[in-house]
This record gives C-alpha cells, structure tokens and sequence, in this order.
C-alpha cells in the first residue's frame, strides 16, 4: 500500500502529515503504531508526532496528532500551525478557518508574508484551576517538586512551567522526567523552563509527554510559559518567546494567541 506524506516544522517542532480529507488513509485502529514506526528517526522517517487532516462536520478541517509513544495529544499550537499551512496550499482553506481539535475549535488567521508563512491561533484561555495544587497568597496554583517551584497551567494540553534564572542551567533531560509524571498531573504534563530574558521576553526549553525528549519547539508550552509570567507579573500582555527552534509571539490580552511560522520541508510515499 502506498501513502502520500508530507514532512513539515514550526521552528523545528516537526510532523508527518498524512492526508485524510478525501479518503482515510491510515485506519483508526492503526494510526498509534504508524506514528511509533515512522517518527523514530534512525529506522523511520523522524518526527515529533505524526498529524491527520480531515474533514470536520462543525469546522473547516480538523486535525489529529499521535505521538512517538502511540498516545494521542489534545491539540499542538506548532502542529496545527504546519496543518493549515498544507491545508492553506491545498486550497481546503483560505485566510481563516477553524479546526477541530480533541481540545476543542481554534480560530487561524494564515497568508504568506512574502515566502514565509505565518499563522495566528487563537488558543483554549490559559486554565489555572487545579484543585489538587494548594494556591499561594498571590492566587497562583503552584507545588515545589524536587528543587523546582512548578507552576500548573493548562493551555489545551496540561503543563508544568518552571521559572528558572538560566534554562542553560538546567539539565532538561534529567530534571524534566520526574516533574512530567508527578501525581499532580494525573494525565501527565509538558514541562518547561522558563527564563526571562528583556522586557516582555522569555526564552523556554521543553519536554514534551508523548515524545519523551526535549523538543525544538513547543507552541502550547510556549503559550503556557507566556501565561504563568504575565500572571506573576514578569511579563506584559504580549510576549516574545525564544525557543530553541526560532521564536514565536504569544498575546495574552482577551484570552491567548499564537503566532509563529511553518514550513514545508519536503513531501514523499511510503510502501506501507
């Protein structure tokens, strides 16, 4: 069997689109194991997640992504980002569009400024209500894990957020694991590190669940470090956000949304 993919990034978060808008092309049933074989990257084609595009009945598209580790995630702010961008130049969408996600709708505001393309999303409101974490004088929901004061802040997808004074400093690969499976997250969490760098401006290193390894790039974790030090008062209402792919831009005012590039890297067919 053959399958038409196309490999896409958001500043390095990358992603095997399949897609599904005419016809399915990876049953239900298997699309957990497709995404194990083909993100590893020595033996398959190498990705972070593995994104479906199809149809939607209340929205434009909808999209799906299952990880490296078969588990199915919420929604991802780079991962949708690179979906209407092959959505965008497949003449399914136009300029705006909402996609259905297991996190709900998101609004996309999309076009090329010059060869590169943009989107803006318009994401779930940062949620702080976690009954199961004691909150501080100043109303913040936060627990010390390890050496870490952690912050818990849902943005689609569930979060810890850890300021730290360098995220240099940090050894992600170490640090990270023990605070993604803590009990306070019963479903698990991405874990970032945050650093204030300027007025306005954060630099953030992440571990993504599903993935199990920091990556380049992480749109909702972006978005989650964004929130957690503008509601400390770190941070304004519009954030520059430096990842180690390249930046984003988070607005905090009226809700949450994100702003960053995709790219499409190349397309290819598998024998399947």
């Amino acid at each position: 069997m053959e399958i038409d993919f196309t490999k896409m990034h958001g500043n390095g978060n990358d992603f095997i689109l399949i897609d599904e808008y005419d016809r399915i092309a990876i049953p239900d049933e298997m699309k957990g194991q497709f995404a194990a074989i083909y993100c590893d990257r020595r033996f398959g084609i190498g990705a972070d997640g593995v994104i479906y595009l199809s149809r939607s009945k209340e929205s434009e598209i909808r999209m799906r992504l299952f990880q490296p580790d078969q588990s199915e995630a919420e929604m991802c702010g780079n991962g949708i980002r690179c979906l209407v961008k092959y959505a965008y130049d497949a003449g399914y969408v136009r300029e705006a569009c909402q996609v259905e996600t297991a996190a709900g709708d998101m609004r996309v505001l999309m076009g090329y400024r010059g060869d590169e393309f943009m989107a803006t999303i318009t994401m779930a409101a940062p949620k702080f209500e976690r009954a199961d974490i004691p909150a501080t004088g100043s109303g913040e929901y936060r627990e010390r894990i390890g050496d870490f004061d952690v912050y818990a802040v849902n943005t689609g997808v569930p979060h810890a957020v850890i300021p730290v004074a360098s995220v240099d400093s940090v050894d992600v690969a170490v640090a990270a694991p023990p605070i993604r499976r803590h009990p306070t997250f019963p479903n698990g969490a991405n874990v970032n590190f945050v650093e204030k760098t300027g007025e306005n401006m954060i630099r953030v290193r992440t571990f993504e669940r599903g993935v199990e390894s920091e990556t380049l790039s992480c749109g909702t974790g972006a978005t989650a470090a964004a929130a957690v030090m503008n509601r400390i008062g770190l941070v304004g209402e519009t954030v520059s956000v430096d990842t180690e792919g390249g930046p984003l831009v988070v607005y905090l005012k009226a809700g949450a949304r994100l702003e960053g590039p995709a790219v499409t890297v190349y397309s290819g067919t598998i024998l399947f």
